[in-house]
């Protein structure tokens, strides 16, 4: 099911081209000038650089050559690996690229009509749920020397990954802002699919052959179904002695599990090697250890027996390296799972339901910005999503996103806010908190998502996004205005019918805080304690919503998430309330 496009700052592209070529005049873009604000916001740019044009930099400029590749793409005097790296993992399956640039044909020159050539191109990009269409012109900065001063292809008259970056840059607000990235975020914004960060426990991988193995079928399972993979190796920007460099993204560009010909057998045994193929986005190969370019493992297979393990090297920066070496040195993987958002999917595949929201600052308790768990007294005053697992066990993905604020660096701004999330099981009579980074396995039952920042009264934009293999449903809870209870509610406690406590009488805005204390005495510990929202009339009162609530014989602080309800089905839904449990044989101790 295609997704709706939107324009970026208001330009379309088509009608921007429409209006070039009715003028006979190329495309100047007003929003990303040709200027020093469109390249650095604290640098200033190197001296001679001038802005150019494709065709005032080479004969016959094309926007492919001989198709799209990895060895495309070269990093300029950027340090933005980490968006090389991405576009490297993008520029192997087409079916991504080409939503990335969109109208490729259109978009190429076409030698035999330039009157058709209007200076405009236009890429896609996935931000906060959206995928937003962006126009450039195609005037490059380039250096006094005359070349590309940033992204570049390895054949001088191809320029998709320039016009690429450019558009990339103007997004973030300009091409510095570039600098200093993280993979997952730029592999999220060429494809709208999730990034999962994957941090290795090198001693254990390179000690215990299980784990590792466990490890490389994980990879290889992702490669398998199209997901893109990068890695790292954590620390500043270095060398290390083995010619692979700290702080700098590598792509990997495939999987394998290979049997080895009689050549490479051990005492006649046969041997299997795991091993993945790695790409420098700087097109060089670094790697001097074991498997790398001329090393003796390489002579001493012929060329066929590569062909046929498929241990072949496709591009320029691109190395192979054993498994166990691959973990010893790498700190980091990012692996970027692809959804497709289909009537008809698949069991194996995810389907996603998303919800977007904001922490939101005001004047009164209705601030929708509590920050983390750790501010008890505001927490729950952040925007709460809900979902239910029936059935089964259902394993769950779950991705909050918040607003890029790289656009904003060359206004003093732009740091991501540290933000996370918190999942708390509704159902009153099992687990009351599971506490989720990612990943995990969800038991049947009602939860609650609060995403929240870190600090109480910060403000911002998030996208939340919810994975499954069957059909649930995320909704977003509403404060208690919405359920139009009549203005006036109050909370009723009871153990049993002669033994109640009410709470006082609350107007029916914002989240009321009760702030009830209760103790009852048990005499079946087995006993529910019923918990009900009823609303005050002026002739009569009502019951809003209700649940119960079991508790175990011996526990302290257990939080509680109580979902009311009237009815069983999901209209029926009246809100939550927040409960904290304590019980005991002995009375001293509460």
């Amino acid at each position: 099911m295609p997704e709706r496009v939107h324009t970026f700052q208001g330009q379309n592209f088509h009608k921007l081209r429409r209006a070039c070529l009715r003028r006979g005049a190329l495309f100047k873009d007003p929003l990303f000038p040709t200027t020093a604000q469109s390249l650095f916001y604290k640098r200033e740019p190197p001296p001679g650089l001038t802005w150019r044009r494709p065709r005032e930099i080479c004969k016959d400029p094309r926007l492919f050559v001989d198709g799209i590749s990895t060895r495309d793409l070269h990093q300029g005097s950027l340090g933005n690996c980490w968006m090389v790296a991405a576009i490297s993992c993008l520029a192997s399956e087409p079916s991504l690229w080409k939503k990335v640039i969109p109208d490729h044909m259109d978009q190429e020159w076409n030698p035999k009509n330039l009157n058709l050539y209007a200076g405009i191109f236009h890429f896609r990009f996935w931000r906060l749920g959206r995928w937003l269409d962006v126009v450039v012109d195609d005037r490059l900065p380039v250096s006094r020397d005359g070349a590309l001063l940033f992204c570049r292809s390895a054949t001088p008259r191809e320029f998709w990954s320039a016009l690429l970056e450019k558009a990339y840059a103007k997004l973030n607000g300009c091409y510095e802002a570039l600098e200093g990235g993280n993979t997952a975020e730029a592999l999220i914004d060429f494809t709208g699919g999730v990034s999962e960060p994957l941090s290795l426990d090198r001693k254990a991988l390179t000690r215990h052959c299980e784990q590792r193995r466990a490890f490389f079928q994980t990879l290889a399972k992702a490669h398998e179904r199209k997901a893109l993979i990068t890695c790292s190796i954590r620390s500043v920007e270095s060398v290390l002695d083995c010619g692979l460099v700290r702080g700098h993204a590598y792509g990997i560009t495939a999987v394998r599990k290979v049997r080895l010909g009689e050549t490479l057998q051990k005492n006649g045994e046969v041997c299997r090697l795991f091993m993945v193929r790695m790409r420098n986005p700087w097109g060089t190969t670094d790697w001097t250890g074991a498997w790398s370019q001329g090393s003796q493992q390489w002579q001493q297979m012929s060329r066929a027996e590569r062909e046929k393990t498929g241990l072949i090297v496709r591009d320029v920066g691109e190395f192979w390296m054993d498994f166990q070496d691959f973990c010893h040195y790498f700190t980091d993987v990012v692996v970027c799972r692809l959804v497709e958002r289909t009537l008809l999917w698949p069991r194996s595949h995810w389907r996603e339901e998303r919800e977007q929201g904001g922490w939101e600052a005001q004047v009164d308790k209705r601030s929708r910005c509590g920050g983390c768990i750790n501010h008890r007294d505001t927490f729950l005053h952040n925007p709460q999503f809900m979902f239910e697992v029936t059935g089964k066990e259902e394993e769950m993905l779950i991705c909050l996103q918040q607003e890029d604020r790289r656009i904003w660096r060359k206004d003093g701004g732009g740091e991501n806010l540290p933000i996370g999330f918190e999942v708390l099981k509704v159902e009153v009579n099992r687990s009351s908190r599971v506490h989720v980074t990612l990943r995990g396995t969800l038991a049947p039952g009602g939860y609650v998502v609060l995403p929240t920042t870190f600090l109480p009264g910060t403000t911002g934009r998030f996208l939340l996004r919810l994975f499954s293999h069957s059909c649930i449903r995320l909704r977003c809870m509403f404060e208690l205005t919405d359920f139009r209870s009549g203005g006036l509610v109050q909370l009723h406690i009871h153990y049993h019918m002669n033994d109640t406590i009410r709470t006082r009488v609350f107007k029916a805005e914002g989240n009321p805080e009760f702030n009830l204390r209760a103790i009852f005495y048990r005499r079946r510990p087995n006993t529910h304690i019923s918990i009900e929202l009823w609303s005050r009339g002026l002739l009569w009162d009502s019951v809003l919503g209700g649940a119960r609530l079991k508790t175990a014989e011996s526990e302290k602080s257990r939080s509680h998430v109580v979902d009311l309800r009237r009815g069983q089905s999901r209209s029926g839904h009246r809100g939550c309330v927040y409960v904290e449990t304590s019980s005991s044989v002995c009375l001293t101790d509460l």
